[in-house]
């Protein structure tokens, strides 16, 4: 629920958007080359045995790192599936797999396969390289905003996936019917994603001070950290 109450969806494809690939700059001689991109609403990945359980464990590990999203779950409690699931899927949902072989001659290029299909039987664990939801950021005459939220595996990190999600995210984001993107809440301590979105153009809109009250690095206890809202218009499809 946010501050507007429930944001209804705007319209969007009625299909779901095709799959694509996208080259991933090699980290190791046996790190992937590439990553397939699939569009999924809930209803989709749930057809997936296992994927919605398995991105629902790694983001309430990443709620209780206490780092980067500003969701607590308190001593006792527990984050469910279900909390997971009306969050993360409240629209729609982009899962990067990794490939095998060669990279793609050029990013976006189409991909005729399915999740199961660039699967190739490889456990949840060892193929997906990360996710992210793409959802209005405001309702009614501001739903056109966009906003995303991203994650990668513990044991997917370090590897340049998270690169190639954000500018896969240039993409998918027109093509699901949104006309910009607002990030509100980008810890000043995730030097990695401020870096990253400064790199695809995107403006910083503002400051917030102390806005998150997050896990220390070393764990030892808390602090107050500022946070900028970035902004980014997207190009026009035609022009993409």
């Amino acid at each position: 629920m946010s501050a507007y109450g429930a944001i209804a969806v705007r319209s969007r494809p009625t299909e779901p958007l095709a799959s694509t690939v996208w080259s991933c700059k090699s980290r190791g001689p046996d790190s992937p080359q590439y990553l397939s991109l699939h569009h999924l609403t809930l209803a989709a990945a749930a057809q997936l045995p296992g994927l919605v359980s398995y991105l629902h464990g790694c983001f309430a590990e990443e709620l209780e790192r206490g780092l980067t999203y500003p969701q607590e779950v308190l001593p006792g409690e527990t984050y469910t599936q279900e909390t997971f699931e009306g969050y993360f899927f409240a629209a729609d949902v982009i899962v990067g797999i990794a490939g095998e072989g060669a990279a793609p001659a050029a990013d976006g290029a189409p991909a005729a396969l399915g999740v199961d299909d660039a699967r190739r039987g490889r456990p949840w664990e060892a193929c997906v390289a990360g996710v992210y939801y793409v959802k209005p950021n405001y309702p009614g005459r501001s739903s056109h905003i966009c906003n995303a939220g991203f994650l990668i595996p513990s044991s997917q990190r370090a590897k340049g996936f998270g690169s190639v999600l954000a500018r896969s995210y240039l993409y998918y984001g027109p093509r699901l019917g949104y006309e910009a993107s607002v990030f509100n809440l980008v810890y000043v301590n995730n030097i990695a994603s401020v870096k990253l979105w400064e790199k695809l153009g995107f403006t910083k809109a503002g400051r917030i001070p102390r806005a998150g009250r997050l896990r220390t690095a070393d764990g030892s206890g808390e602090e107050f950290v500022d946070a900028w809202v970035f902004y980014k218009q997207f190009e026009p499809i035609e022009k993409l």
